[in-house]
């Protein structure tokens, strides 16, 4: 239940019932006074109630918990939707269910679409802009360790042959990655060419002597 209408002798009376009702503190909710009621001492002598409309306000956590809520249900996926919001103010969502390989599609495209859409929502309600971090069964992690893996592979590869290699496409925190994994690598230098979403980071040999 998130709105509850109620009616009190004064429009303070009727605000608390329907804290009440909600389970909420004043500072959750909004209020709309629909009957101001009679006031004082004539209110002893009157039938007329205040009435009052109280919403609770709706958070971004929430507004990220019923936009993919929405989704899954239209993919007809049962897919439990954990939202927390850490100390830096990101918010970091965790799905949970069977077949979690549906959502996270080729090298991760399916999740990364569902994040971007998702953050589209969320910062569309914010006044601030928040960073949403949306992962399922640890992916995240697993795919950060095997791109620091493959850096590392390719770093030694061009160490031995003196070519450059151009990776396949990457999205720009994937990208991050790859640098950043080779940024003290002495052997080695990295950039990344092209135009999104078809960018891709290139290892070269290191002109240091």
């Amino acid at each position: 239940m998130n709105m509850v209408e109620k009616t009190g002798r004064t429009v303070e009376d009727a605000i608390t019932e329907a804290l009440i009702e909600l389970g909420a503190t004043s500072d959750e909710v909004e209020i709309e006074i629909i009957e101001k009621g009679i006031s004082g001492f004539l209110s002893l002598f009157s039938n007329k109630l205040a009435k009052v409309r109280v919403s609770k306000k709706t958070s971004l956590e929430d507004v990220g918990m019923d936009f993919l809520t929405n989704v899954f249900r239209e993919m007809k996926l049962e897919v439990k939707v954990e939202v927390k919001m850490d100390e830096k103010n990101n918010m970091n969502i965790d799905l949970s269910g069977e077949n979690m390989g549906v959502l996270i599609g080729k090298r991760g495209q399916t999740l990364d679409s569902l994040q971007y859409l998702t953050s589209l929502a969320v910062n569309k309600e914010s006044d601030h802009y928040i960073r949403i971090k949306l992962d399922t069964e640890d992916y995240r992690e697993r795919r950060k360790k095997t791109l620091e893996s493959l850096a590392a592979n390719l770093a030694n590869k061009v160490k031995k042959t003196g070519k450059k290699f151009t990776l396949e496409p990457m999205n720009p925190y994937e990208r991050r990655i790859i640098h950043s994994t080779l940024q003290n690598n002495k052997f080695v230098t990295t950039h990344s060419e092209g135009d999104e979403p078809y960018r891709k980071v290139v290892i070269i040999p290191s002109k240091k002597k």
